[in-house]
């Protein structure tokens, strides 16, 4: 028996120790939990169930010139109840008017919210919907009603804001206004202005907002506000003109769909600024339509043709290697060099014509024989005077993606230069440029020399304060000499308006103006592939210039037309008519200071007329009815109208003696 109880005693022991050894493990690892890693598995259980959300800023505005909407950041919200957060007392009291007025807002009936708010609280749903994506106006109505007025934590509300970028013009420079967009991978797409100057002037700085995990992945603000307050972004003024925008942008829809063309673009340049005042670039989707696809007129290099002959002519003028007045002879429309061929539009060729005549015609045997003759034995002074103009360097624009400029070069070696390549470059083959690059060319030219940048912006502002301001800024302030500046302006005025030049069917007497077509032919490596590039770029008025204009349309249909005289220029056209008749050309005020010699002689006459008539009746015969009401009640005579207009008939005749406060009837036309 006794050693049984032993037995007993010792198991009982034993149990006891197992049991003092696990006691004193969990001692140990709860010691090592709470003080050892503890600050660990509380950031651990806190990074679980408690959230630092990133509120992002709202994005600056951007705005036209004359300060109309063209991209903003609006505030969307979406709505949720929590229906655990309220009292019982709370929730019964207020169930019924909430319902009401939950039923008013979204068109239902009043049991239904109450069936379905009572069903939230039932199951414990603590993100009840209660209303999407909606505006600030309907925000705030949602807010004030009942229980959820009482905020988040008596009322249940839950709120989350989003910001939704939007263009109020719609379609027009769309592109060109762009946008800045992030993907979940955090990599960033920017396009156009938005996305240029996102980062450093529109994006602003993102606040923080605490949120704890309230189960099945919904989270629920802690606070009824941010930790740390988001700072929104400045607003970006734009040179661009509204009214010249949308001449622009209709005016090549319209030609795009009536030549069935792939795409084009337009830009419209102030003169002696380089503000942007209009940029559209248009593309045709799978169904024919027409919208803003990519921004042709900043990114999109290509082969000018015949627009870069103004290019070719002002190195050789400038180099006085030949004049306006040098004849060459186009011979019969077609030249041959190293096996290639040179063709002119017209059969047969111009014959023996002035280099002036070759550019208006457009010949482009004139134009490359008188190249080739200058410059055949020296083709790198053909290429240095290029490069002396600038042409051969970026615009350097905020914009991304701008197309880099290509010009052979015989001492570059990267397959470009050859035997026909100073040939192909008379008549704009072989060298690359992006529209505004071309733009800026002949902007140069009607600005009399000076190349000034291409400019976007005017000011950036916050809260109506100016932050910062952009001024025009000079590329090269003389691209050539007054003398070739002069020459090349009066080939570019003859193009208009000589009766052979090849923009003479834009000629107007209304509105005077100066530019040069261009036709390239596109794809020409490829066989059975003929499709064509087509031009205009000038300028208007041709008298002190006030804006540049370009016009590219790619791959018109060929059967309807594709000429840049018939296809391209007619946008030009439209573009400086409407601006000459529906936008001030000359927004300055005259002096007001200043005395007109007429009038001033009319009052001169006037007063003497007036001292001479003192004591006798004046003949106001054909006299203005307040000309000659004046007249008489400054010699102390009262007046009687009878009609309107021009003085008909006097009372009393001219000559006779007028007594004091006379009255006077005035019969008029």
């Amino acid at each position: 028996m006794a050693i049984n109880e032993k037995n007993i005693l010792n198991r009982l022991y034993f149990v006891a120790g197992c049991m003092f050894i696990f006691a004193v493990l969990v001692v140990v690892k709860l010691v090592d939990i709470q003080f050892v890693h503890g600050k660990q598995y509380k950031d651990l259980a806190d990074q679980r169930t408690i959230q630092n959300v990133v509120i992002p800023a709202n994005r600056g505005n951007v705005y036209s010139a004359q300060g109309n909407l063209l991209a903003t950041s609006v505030p969307k919200y979406d709505l949720r109840f929590d229906a655990i957060t309220p009292s019982a007392k709370n929730f019964e009291k207020h169930i019924k008017p909430l319902s009401d007025s939950l039923a008013k807002f979204h068109g239902k009936t009043s049991s239904y919210f109450e069936k379905e708010l009572r069903k939230a609280r039932a199951n414990k749903n603590r993100y009840f919907l209660l209303g999407r994506n909606l505006g600030y106006s309907n925000y705030l109505r949602i807010r004030s009603f009942p229980l959820l007025n009482m905020g988040a934590f008596k009322g249940g509300l839950i709120v989350e804001q989003n910001t939704k970028r939007e263009h109020p013009m719609g379609e027009i420079a769309q592109r060109s206004i762009g946008y800045e967009r992030f993907d979940d991978q955090g990599n960033v797409t920017r396009a156009g202005i938005d996305g240029a100057f996102g980062e450093q002037y529109l994006r602003g700085t993102d606040g923080r907002r605490l949120k704890q995990k309230i189960g099945k992945g919904q989270w629920k603000p802690i606070e009824d506000y941010d930790q740390i307050e988001s700072k929104d972004g400045y607003d970006l003024y734009t040179t661009i003109d509204v009214n010249i925008q949308d001449i622009a942008h209709h005016a090549l829809l319209e030609q795009l769909e009536k030549y069935k063309a792939d795409h084009g673009c337009v830009v419209v340049m102030e003169t002696k600024t380089g503000e942007i005042k209009a940029i559209s670039n248009l593309g045709r989707n799978q169904e024919g339509k027409y919208y803003e696809r990519l921004n042709y007129a900043v990114g999109e290099s290509h082969e000018p043709g015949s627009t870069f002959k103004l290019m070719a002519l002002a190195v050789a003028l400038e180099d006085k290697v030949i004049d306006t007045s040098t004849v060459v002879d186009t011979e019969n429309g077609v030249l041959t060099y190293y096996g290639k061929k040179v063709r002119d539009s017209k059969n047969g060729g111009y014959g023996k014509i002035s280099v002036a005549k070759a550019f208006e015609v457009s010949s482009n045997t004139g134009i490359v024989k008188a190249i080739h003759n200058s410059y055949t034995d020296n083709p790198k002074k053909f290429v240095d005077g290029l490069y002396a103009m600038n042409l051969q360097n970026t615009l350097d624009l905020p914009i991304i993606g701008e197309g880099k400029p290509i010009i052979p070069d015989p001492r570059i070696m990267n397959n470009r230069w050859s035997g026909i390549a100073l040939e192909w470059m008379a008549y704009g083959y072989g060298v690359s440029f992006t529209p505004l690059q071309t733009l800026t060319f002949y902007n140069a030219v009607a600005n009399n020399g000076e190349m000034v940048k291409p400019r976007f912006l005017r000011e950036v502002k916050e809260f109506g304060n100016t932050i910062e301001t952009f001024d025009k800024e000079v590329i090269n302030p003389r691209i050539c000499s007054p003398e070739t500046i002069s020459k090349l302006q009066e080939l570019l005025k003859d193009v208009v308006k000589k009766d052979y030049g090849t923009g003479n069917g834009l000629y107007s007497e209304n509105f005077s103006m100066a530019g040069k077509t261009g036709t390239c032919q596109k794809d020409y490596q490829v066989k059975g592939k003929h499709n064509y590039i087509s031009s205009f770029v000038g300028y208007f008025p041709t008298e002190d210039p006030k804006y540049s204009c370009i016009v590219v349309i790619h791959e018109p249909d060929k059967s309807v037309g594709y000429y840049g005289a018939d296809v391209s220029g007619p946008v030009f056209k439209k573009i400086a008519q409407k601006i000459y008749t529906d936008t001030p050309i000359i927004d300055e005020v005259d002096d007001l200071n200043s005395q007109d010699a007429i009038t001033k002689s009319n009052y001169e006459n006037y007063f003497v007329a007036a001292q001479k008539y003192k004591a006798i009746m004046p003949d106001l015969s054909g006299m203005p009815a307040m000309d000659a009401i004046t007249l008489l009640e400054n010699i102390g005579m009262k007046v009687k109208i009878i009609g309107s207009g021009k003085v008909k008939k006097q009372s009393i005749t001219k000559g006779a003696k007028l007594n004091s406060k006379q009255t006077i009837v005035l019969e008029l036309l």
